[in-house]
């Protein structure tokens, strides 16, 4: 007996155009007509200055070539190479880097021990706690700036009146060249806190509870717990954190900006500062493009490092 004939049936793969003329490159039309406003307003406002901020750090681009962009000299790596001999941007460098060494660790720590607080240890009123840390995180910055600018006030600050009623004199917060930039970073880690408690809290209420009713079992105290079974789960929301932080605050800008000016003396001068001097206060376009993208490579060289020593093993 012969085996019974089969149908053959065609069958569409998944993601296979189809087979009527014309079909596939009026779905693909349709599909670029969606997203040509992205792709425009990315072009236009982000592609575009990136590419020609790129090409200006090889110019001597300023005031003066206006009228004529073209006519600009191309000095090659001339704006890199100044920036190694320019003792104001190690200045701004370093003042930057003491602002990340600090404010981080510090940001990092104080978030997760109040996302400890209010995840465990808080019961009564517990949203208002994350609501009142995760304020100043949707206030503008430049607004809290101003506030924390007036309460440093070394005559009539909230700070200072405080101390004195403690018989104690306050100082010239702003205007000390070793007191500026710690009320900035203190500042800084008040406004941010709260960004990093909420994450912290995501993470600790993904941590499975029979973790520490084991550890509670085999003897382990809370600083036991929480040394081996919170930080270890809490790894990747650690690394998160580290990098979205430093990242930001790598870009220090608005608070040095609106309560110092960079000073005194340029002790809360940061890179990002001195780029927004030399581009838009001196209008040397192609020097601060430079600036820009050394900032960008320490970015990205720091991004990467955090993420090759720091990143979960089986990652």
């Amino acid at each position: 007996m012969s085996a019974p004939a089969l149908t053959r049936q065609t069958v569409a793969e998944p993601g296979a155009r189809s087979a009527t003329p014309g079909r596939g490159w009026r779905q693909d039309l349709t599909g670029w007509a969606f997203a040509a406003p992205f792709v425009i307003l990315f072009g236009v406002f982000l592609a575009l200055p990136i590419a020609a901020s790129f090409v200006l750090s090889f110019t001597s681009f300023s005031q003066r070539d206006l009228i004529n962009p073209i006519g600009t000299s191309f000095v090659g790596v001339d704006n890199y190479a100044r920036l190694l001999t320019d003792p104001k941007f190690w200045k701004a460098l370093g003042n930057t880097f003491y602002f990340v060494i600090v404010g981080v660790p510090l940001t990092l720590a104080i978030g997760l021990l109040i996302a400890s607080a209010v995840s465990r240890g808080i019961t009564r009123f517990r949203t208002a706690f994350r609501v009142g840390y995760y304020l100043p995180v949707i206030t503008s910055i430049v607004a809290i700036a101003v506030v924390w600018r007036f309460l440093l006030n070394p005559d009539i600050g909230l700070v200072n009146v405080l101390l004195a009623n403690l018989g104690i004199t306050g100082p010239d917060w702003l205007a000390s060249k070793t007191l500026a930039m710690p009320s900035i970073i203190t500042m800084a880690i008040w406004r941010n806190l709260g960004f990093a408690m909420v994450v912290f809290i995501a993470g600790l209420q993904a941590i499975p509870v029979m973790l520490y009713e084991a550890a509670s079992i085999d003897g382990a105290g809370r600083w036991q717990a929480f040394r081996y079974v919170t930080l270890p789960m809490l790894r990747p929301t650690i690394l998160f954190m580290l990098v979205i932080t430093t990242i930001g605050y790598l870009q220090l800008f608005e608070e040095p900006f609106v309560m110092t000016d960079g000073g005194p003396l340029d002790a809360t001068l940061s890179v990002t500062m001195y780029m927004y001097q030399q581009g838009f206060e001196f209008f040397k376009q192609g020097y601060a493009s430079a600036i820009a993208y050394v900032l960008f490579v320490i970015v990205a060289v720091i991004a990467f490092l955090q993420f090759r020593f720091l990143r979960s093993e089986d990652a």
